[in-house]
């Protein structure tokens, strides 16, 4: 196999996005003990990084920022896998040796380990609404999980909300926890849709 060292530029963006990829392909593990969902590192990312933008509206802070402090924080794991709270007893790993060897000759080192600096200095406003986004992704997925039936669900829902860290994450956390999953589409847009028979509009 060729040596890594020898690829340019343009040959490690293609390998950086194909490893993004994998995290298509990497399992969230908490689901094993919660006993029921299911979800990717890359779904988990994509739903942090637009609760990212969100709290960073409401914050005030700078949103993109925020965002892409979000879309960043888990990359990682497409080297490293999930490590769940059980795993973490037990295992650990290097996450920002990861980092550095998937961004190595990129060009993209400098913004996305700041990123990751950032975030696990957590001194920035922007680095404790991304943080925070990291748990509302969670909760929302608990929620759900709760109004399915399951009861270790709302359990861990209970503990979840008491992790977040900004005033804008606990409103939003202590809304979600109140509010059935399933309203934004069985409520609107149009609630008298159920109401609806098969056919034309004029068939009675």
């Amino acid at each position: 196999m060729a040596d890594m060292d020898g690829r340019d530029r343009l040959k490690r963006l293609a390998d950086f996005l194909f490893e993004c990829g994998m995290l298509r392909k990497t399992p969230r593990t908490g689901y094993q003990f919660l006993g029921t969902g299911s979800e990717n590192v890359a779904e988990h990312s994509f739903r942090t990084a637009v609760i990212g933008h969100v709290l960073a509206r409401m914050a005030g802070a700078d949103v993109a920022r925020t965002t892409y402090l979000c879309l960043f924080h888990d990359l990682h794991e497409a080297r490293t896998g999930d490590y769940n709270y059980v795993n973490r007893i037990y295992n650990s790993s290097t996450r920002t040796l990861a980092l550095e060897h998937a961004l190595k000759g990129t060009g993209l080192e400098e913004d996305v380990l700041g990123y990751w600096k950032e975030l696990e200095e957590t001194a920035t406003l922007e680095a404790r609404l991304a943080q925070d986004a990291d748990q509302l992704d969670f909760i929302l997925n608990l929620k759900e999980q709760a109004d399915l039936g399951n009861p270790y669900a709302a359990k861990w829902l209970e503990i979840a909300v008491q992790r977040v860290r900004t005033q804008w994450a606990r409103e939003l956390a202590e809304t979600i926890a109140v509010t059935d999953h399933s309203d934004w589409w069985f409520l609107g847009p149009d609630p008298s849709w159920w109401e609806r028979k098969n056919g034309s509009k004029d068939r009675k």
